[in-house]
């Protein structure tokens, strides 16, 4: 259990890592995908995107 909780937040980090570049391509402005401003900072909550994401990894996983 704590194995899948660990490789969640680490894939989050990854798409925030490379938010900038998966903007550019689409990602990031979709529905589901949370952005808010609290103290200060921006906060981004890509939710829709690690799903999609999820989706297609698996997809070419089945078929690797």
């Amino acid at each position: 259990m704590i194995r899948w909780i660990i490789v969640i937040f680490l894939a989050l980090v990854l798409i925030s890592w490379f938010s900038p570049l998966l903007q550019k391509l689409g990602f990031g402005k979709l529905p589901g995908d949370l952005r808010f401003k609290l103290f200060g900072r921006e906060i981004f909550v890509p939710l829709t995107t690690t799903i999609l994401l999820s989706i297609v990894a698996s997809i070419i996983a089945k078929y690797l």
